[in-house]
Protein backbone atom coordinates (compact mmCIF):
# COMPACT_ATOMS: atom_id res chain seq x y z
CA UNK A 1 0.00 0.00 0.00
CA UNK A 2 2.86 2.92 1.05
CA UNK A 3 5.25 1.76 -2.29
CA UNK A 4 7.47 4.43 -2.33
CA UNK A 5 6.20 6.58 0.24
CA UNK A 6 7.81 4.81 3.07
CA UNK A 7 9.47 6.70 6.05
CA UNK A 8 13.72 6.31 5.27
CA UNK A 9 15.36 5.71 8.45
CA UNK A 10 18.77 8.22 8.81
CA UNK A 11 21.79 7.73 11.12
CA UNK A 12 19.98 9.06 13.88
CA UNK A 13 16.59 7.68 13.15
CA UNK A 14 17.48 3.85 12.31
CA UNK A 15 17.27 2.84 15.81
CA UNK A 16 14.35 4.35 17.16
CA UNK A 17 12.65 2.73 13.54
CA UNK A 18 13.85 -0.64 14.80
CA UNK A 19 12.64 -0.19 18.18
CA UNK A 20 8.96 0.85 16.13
CA UNK A 21 9.26 -2.67 14.80
CA UNK A 22 9.48 -4.40 18.33
CA UNK A 23 6.52 -2.37 19.76
CA UNK A 24 8.61 -0.27 21.66
CA UNK A 25 8.55 3.44 21.97
CA UNK A 26 11.61 5.26 23.46
CA UNK A 27 13.65 8.33 23.47
CA UNK A 28 17.02 9.78 23.62
CA UNK A 29 18.22 10.78 27.34
CA UNK A 30 21.23 12.74 27.14
CA UNK A 31 24.02 11.60 29.33
CA UNK A 32 25.72 14.86 29.98
CA UNK A 33 22.28 16.94 31.14
CA UNK A 34 19.36 14.32 31.06
CA UNK A 35 17.42 15.85 28.92
CA UNK A 36 14.98 13.47 27.33
CA UNK A 37 14.44 14.23 23.57
CA UNK A 38 12.71 13.44 20.10
CA UNK A 39 13.70 13.17 17.46
CA UNK A 40 16.74 11.62 17.43
CA UNK A 41 19.72 12.82 16.79
CA UNK A 42 23.78 13.00 17.53
CA UNK A 43 23.99 15.56 19.76
CA UNK A 44 21.86 17.03 22.62
CA UNK A 45 20.23 20.30 21.47
CA UNK A 46 20.33 21.56 25.43
CA UNK A 47 24.18 20.89 26.14
CA UNK A 48 25.43 19.52 22.47
CA UNK A 49 26.66 16.37 24.69
CA UNK A 50 27.43 13.73 22.33
CA UNK A 51 26.52 10.84 24.66
CA UNK A 52 22.83 9.32 24.87
CA UNK A 53 21.18 6.42 26.26
CA UNK A 54 17.73 4.80 24.66
CA UNK A 55 14.62 5.31 27.24
CA UNK A 56 11.33 3.37 26.69
CA UNK A 57 8.89 5.62 27.76
CA UNK A 58 4.77 5.40 27.60
CA UNK A 59 3.86 6.35 24.24
CA UNK A 60 1.21 8.82 26.10
CA UNK A 61 0.29 12.74 25.27
CA UNK A 62 -1.94 14.99 24.43
CA UNK A 63 -3.21 16.52 20.97
CA UNK A 64 -1.91 19.64 20.24
CA UNK A 65 -3.03 19.98 16.72
CA UNK A 66 -4.87 17.89 14.05
CA UNK A 67 -5.86 18.38 10.41
CA UNK A 68 -8.36 16.12 8.50
CA UNK A 69 -7.03 15.60 4.53
CA UNK A 70 -9.24 15.12 2.28
CA UNK A 71 -6.82 14.27 -0.59
CA UNK A 72 -5.43 10.61 -0.73
CA UNK A 73 -1.74 11.14 -1.42
CA UNK A 74 -0.72 7.21 -0.78
CA UNK A 75 -2.51 4.75 -3.21
CA UNK A 76 -5.03 2.54 -0.72
CA UNK A 77 -5.47 4.67 2.13
CA UNK A 78 -8.97 5.93 1.95
CA UNK A 79 -9.65 9.42 2.83
CA UNK A 80 -10.86 11.45 4.57
CA UNK A 81 -8.35 10.80 7.47
CA UNK A 82 -6.90 12.37 10.08
CA UNK A 83 -3.15 13.19 10.97
CA UNK A 84 -2.45 13.87 14.58
CA UNK A 85 0.56 16.25 16.40
CA UNK A 86 0.50 14.73 19.80
CA UNK A 87 2.74 16.78 22.84
CA UNK A 88 4.47 14.26 24.26
CA UNK A 89 4.00 13.56 28.06
CA UNK A 90 7.75 12.30 28.64
CA UNK A 91 9.23 15.26 26.69
CA UNK A 92 6.65 18.07 26.88
CA UNK A 93 8.93 19.62 24.05
CA UNK A 94 8.56 17.28 21.62
CA UNK A 95 5.78 16.92 18.93
CA UNK A 96 5.27 13.57 17.32
CA UNK A 97 2.91 13.34 14.64
CA UNK A 98 0.78 9.99 13.43
CA UNK A 99 -2.45 8.80 12.56
CA UNK A 100 -6.02 8.70 14.18
CA UNK A 101 -6.98 5.27 15.36
CA UNK A 102 -10.31 6.32 16.35
CA UNK A 103 -14.03 7.59 14.95
CA UNK A 104 -14.81 11.25 15.02
CA UNK A 105 -12.12 13.94 15.21
CA UNK A 106 -9.63 14.58 18.20
CA UNK A 107 -10.18 17.51 20.40
CA UNK A 108 -7.06 19.96 21.30
CA UNK A 109 -5.63 19.05 24.69
CA UNK A 110 -7.37 15.40 24.67
CA UNK A 111 -5.46 12.58 26.17
CA UNK A 112 -3.91 10.20 23.75
CA UNK A 113 -1.96 6.73 23.85
CA UNK A 114 -0.09 5.49 20.88
CA UNK A 115 -1.13 2.43 18.81
CA UNK A 116 1.72 0.95 17.07
CA UNK A 117 0.09 -0.33 13.04
CA UNK A 118 1.98 -3.03 11.37
CA UNK A 119 1.36 -2.24 7.83
CA UNK A 120 3.51 -4.85 6.68
CA UNK A 121 6.48 -6.91 7.14
CA UNK A 122 8.83 -4.09 6.94
CA UNK A 123 6.60 -1.29 8.42
CA UNK A 124 5.03 -0.13 11.95
CA UNK A 125 4.01 3.32 12.28
CA UNK A 126 2.72 4.77 15.31
CA UNK A 127 -1.20 5.89 15.39
CA UNK A 128 -3.19 7.78 18.06
CA UNK A 129 -6.43 7.20 20.00
CA UNK A 130 -7.90 8.53 22.89
CA UNK A 131 -7.70 7.58 26.41
CA UNK A 132 -10.89 6.61 27.74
Amino acid sequence: MYGKLRPAPDRDSAAWWERLARHEFAVQRCDGCQAARFPPRAFCPACRTEGWRWEAVEPEGTVESWIVNHQAFVPGVREPYVVVLVRLAAVPDCLLHGGWAADGEPAYGQAVRGVYADIDDDLVLLNWRPVR
